[in-house]
């Protein structure tokens, strides 16, 4: 679980990547209102492993790779 913070309305994705490029899951990807966003992602259906997390925020992309560990 994490928290998305907006300053303004913003088109925002979040999407799951695994280490070969291979998008496993959106957890969102849709106009948000400003304000704070508490976002999960349910990695029950996948291996252990580190994957990417990246988040699109309007044309600003960022990533972020994290640990999944069953």
């Amino acid at each position: 679980q994490f928290a998305l913070e907006l300053n303004n309305d913003a088109y925002v994705s979040v999407k799951i990547f695994n280490t070969m490029g291979q998008m496993v899951d959106v957890i969102t990807n849709g106009q948000m209102t400003s304000g704070s966003h508490d976002l999960t992602w349910d990695g029950s259906n996948a291996a252990s492993g580190v994957y990417l997390i990246q988040t699109e925020i309007g044309s600003e992309v960022h990533s972020q790779k994290i640990m999944l560990i069953k």
